[in-house]
């Protein structure tokens, strides 16, 4: 695998077979083309992001597969449902930085997962 394309879901086993290190290159050298309006100081974090998710689409981690793909059928495309579910993880991660909760809780991330939709995520909430 050599180029990442967030509007494809990328082959699993040629994905998971990347190192991760390799993974995160490879979506930040798709933003960087894009020219996506991420700060160079964010890039690494919103990359590291990115395979997260696309890790946990990989290995079929209930229930994010389902998810991107309710997200979609609502109307967001692929890469923006990566952004939608990223984000959860996202405030999960910050939670448990800043001292707010002690380990992570996957009922909390499947509770915020299943309430998460396209409607909420264009409005700012999810």
């Amino acid at each position: 695998m050599d180029k990442y394309q967030p509007s494809r879901s990328p082959n699993a086993q040629e994905w998971l077979a990347l190192d991760e290190s390799e993974r995160i290159f490879l979506v930040r050298e798709y933003h960087e083309d894009s020219n996506a309006p991420i700060p160079e100081e964010a890039m690494n974090l919103h990359a590291s992001i990115h395979v997260v998710v696309e890790n946990q689409i990989a290995i079929e981690h209930v229930p994010v597969p389902a998810t991107i793909d309710r997200l979609i059928r609502q109307g967001l495309d692929r890469h923006e449902a990566i952004h939608a579910v990223g984000a959860v993880v996202s405030e999960n991660i910050f939670d448990l930085t800043a001292g707010n909760e002690t380990s992570w809780d996957p009922k909390k991330y499947r509770r915020k997962l299943d309430k998460l939709s396209a409607k909420r995520w264009r409005k700012g909430k999810w």
